[in-house]
């Protein structure tokens, strides 16, 4: 996009953010629901394609631009951001990036206008790890006969499609024979579970998904590539991670600004809690913690899209950030006292939902192992690229 246009783009979500979702942040806790009004408003400045390509009614916003509007949405609650997430990340750019002219036109175009795809990867042997996955697909003919469950998957209550991984190959073994599907929600035999009840980003609903011989077309293998399904999977998550570093980012800054607020009108014995050396420091890291996830999200996006690292940069970003945010919601109830253990004040909300950001997408167990192998096999990043 172009320099200006993209500022008006990034304003106009700053606004919407501000004005119409923080305000109802205790709406959407207590109901555990993104209100109509809202997704609708969402819809309309297409946030449920930015990412996609222009041709097919998206943004086409690179990865530099997305983290950027990131920032803007990880200030409010993480199920805002996670009503079109998918769309314009794990599920929507698999699509994007690996499907065919004709998978693309059919459902590229009802994502941008506010369908939703979810992106069905994770089962109960199969997380970080997707080596384990039993969903199978079998050739019948002129279809696909998939089966199996897949846990956790954001927004599968409200999915239009699913971006699914089901092992082809039943002789592979560990990542190898995964393929990708696209398979239609209404299909029968595709069944969704009761949303899960979590901790915490109440509105951002994930369940069970279950497949019972469930028919497909051969044309629904995305790429009509069999056996590529892992490695699509990679790249959609490898994008992904410096996404949920930025919302880390974004809600780190929030968490600051509340606490520096709080610090400044609050007293004990007489003495704002802003005055003690200690509640100092205690901002002083939240917000060296914000600038240096800033600083180091907005690189590993640059490095991304340009080609320099797309192996270290996301993953260093994705552990950084998650376990910054995490840090800083804890000093922020710290800061608050008493109230920040009650229900109804910002920072405990955010304590709560903050806490999943060092678990999906890449445990931070993980994106240590992803970091300790690609140095041991490619070396540091030059320091050129962080130029």
């Amino acid at each position: 996009m172009e320099t200006s246009e993209f500022k008006e783009i990034v304003a106009a979500v700053h606004r919407l953010v501000r004005d119409d979702v923080v305000p109802r942040e205790d709406e959407i806790e207590r109901t555990d629901e993104i209100p109509a009004d809202l997704r609708r408003k969402a819809v309309e400045m297409g946030l449920f394609g930015y990412t996609l390509p222009e041709e097919y009614g998206g943004l086409a916003a690179s990865l530099t631009e997305d983290v950027q509007l990131a920032f803007e949405f990880g200030y409010t609650t993480p199920a805002f951001r996670s009503m079109f997430g998918t769309n314009n990340g794990i599920a929507g750019k698999v699509l994007a990036d690996a499907g065919t002219p004709a998978q693309q036109a059919a459902w590229l175009p009802r994502l941008a206008d506010g369908a939703v795809a979810s992106f069905a990867l994770t089962e109960p042997e199969a997380g970080s790890d997707p080596s384990g996955l039993s969903t199978r697909a079998v050739r019948d003919g002129e279809d696909w006969v998939i089966s199996g469950a897949k846990r956790f998957i954001t927004n599968a209550p409200l999915a239009d499609l699913f971006v699914l991984f089901a092992r082809t190959d039943p002789n592979a073994q560990g990542t190898r024979g995964i393929s990708v599907f696209l398979v239609d929600a209404n299909l029968p035999g595709v069944s969704v579970g009761p949303r899960d009840h979590k901790m915490g980003q109440f509105g951002a609903w994930s369940a069970e998904v279950f497949f019972d011989s469930v028919r497909v077309p051969l044309n629904a293998l995305v790429g009509e590539t069999e056996g590529a399904g892992y490695g699509e999977a990679m790249k959609s998550l490898v994008r992904g991670r410096v996404h949920i570093a930025a919302l880390c980012v974004g809600m780190a800054q929030r968490l600051l600004e509340e606490s520096v607020a709080y610090a400044r009108v609050n007293r004990q014995g007489g003495t704002l809690i802003g005055e003690f050396q200690l509640v100092q420091a205690m901002l002083a890291e939240i917000q060296t913690g914000v600038y240096a996830g800033r600083a180091m999200v907005l690189q590993a996006a640059r490095d991304y899209d340009s080609g320099a690292d797309r192996r270290i940069g996301p993953s260093a970003a994705k552990l950084y950030c998650s376990e910054m945010v995490d840090r800083a919601a804890d000093l922020a109830v710290q800061i608050h006292g008493g109230m920040g253990y009650m229900r109804g004040t910002p920072v405990e909300r955010m304590y709560r939902d903050a806490r999943l950001f060092r678990i999906y997408e890449g445990t931070s167990e993980i994106q240590k192992l992803i970091l300790g192998r690609a140095l041991m096999k490619y070396g540091a990043v030059p320091a050129t690229s962080a130029r």
